[in-house]
């Protein structure tokens, strides 16, 4: 048998707030803004995923596409098959730091109704996803 030791907590030590960094998912699936729909619908059923997160040429995070608001767009008549996906995202698209508390991150997701958020660094480069 084998003694368990137990440590005293400290009553007086207050939690440090979990961060955006914490909690967050690998980045996944990066495309350029230039991508047709029809082409990061594929891309996107290739991995898998159920969001893609869309770099503009220097390879800074633009913003997040979902594969419902993909086949949203794909479905209006006004849909042609040259539709890039700089042309629906949404300006200026939501981000969070990595340092941001998830409280703050809760907050943004629940305020904008998103289901999933891109971490960002502070130069752009997109470091993960927040999904609920």
């Amino acid at each position: 048998m084998t003694t368990v030791r137990m440590q005293p907590r400290s009553t007086g030590a207050t939690p440090v707030p979990r961060t955006a960094a914490d909690a967050m998912d690998t980045a996944g699936p990066q495309v350029c803004d230039d991508m047709t729909v029809e082409v990061a619908l594929s891309v996107m059923a290739s991995a898998r995923t159920g969001h893609l997160l869309v770099c503009d040429n220097d390879g800074v995070c633009t913003g997040l596409l979902t594969h419902a608001q993909l086949t949203a767009v794909r479905d209006t008549p006004v849909y042609t098959d040259r539709v890039q996906l700089r042309d629906i995202l949404v300006t200026p698209a939501p981000f969070v730091s990595p340092v941001a508390t998830m409280a703050e991150a809760e907050h943004t997701m629940r305020y904008r109704r998103l289901d999933s958020l891109p971490v960002v660094d502070e130069h752009g480069n997109a470091l993960g996803v927040l999904a609920r």
